[in-house]
């Protein structure tokens, strides 16, 4: 069944410019009918579930199109193919979660800490990572790249 591009934003609880920003992005996928009208097929709803659940949990939208990438555009995926992604994204979670669990665990002694030195906080650059990967000592230099990015990198080198 196709639906308008109203209709989609309706029933998915979201603004018409998000799905046309979500297509932009590769996320999800319409066609034009003969007045050169959006068209999505039912399918999509899924699709827009799956966007806001991740979301909703802390995945960027490129973690979530890499994973949306590999599922078919103008159908549902199996139950096997979501559970397949949802495993993907499992390891990314869990790492999320020791995250926060160590910010949680260290926090009370940053709290009134005052110290400027980014070399050795142990939350926001843990073993001088930064100093390593770009021979500086403030990872508020870089904030295209992030801490995720930075820890990324310095991880390729050891």
């Amino acid at each position: 069944m196709e639906m308008s591009v109203g209709q989609v934003a309706k029933r998915a609880g979201v603004k018409v410019s998000t799905l046309h920003f979500y297509e932009q992005k590769g996320l999800i996928a319409s066609w034009r009918n003969a007045g050169n009208q959006r068209r999505y097929d039912r399918a999509v709803l899924r699709r827009l579930a799956v966007i806001k659940a991740a979301q909703h949990v802390g995945l960027s939208l490129e973690e979530i199109g890499e994973a949306l990438s590999e599922l078919p555009s103008h159908r549902a995926p199996t139950k096997e193919q979501w559970r397949d992604m949802a495993q993907r994204w499992d390891a990314t979670l869990n790492e999320q979660i020791a995250r926060l669990q160590q910010l949680q665990a260290n926090l009370s002694g940053c709290i009134g800490c005052g110290c400027l030195s980014m070399k050795t906080c142990s939350l926001y650059n843990p073993n001088d990572v930064v100093g390593e990967v770009t021979q500086d000592d403030n990872v508020l230099n870089h904030p295209k790249m992030g801490v995720t990015q930075l820890l990324k990198d310095w991880g390729k080198r050891r």
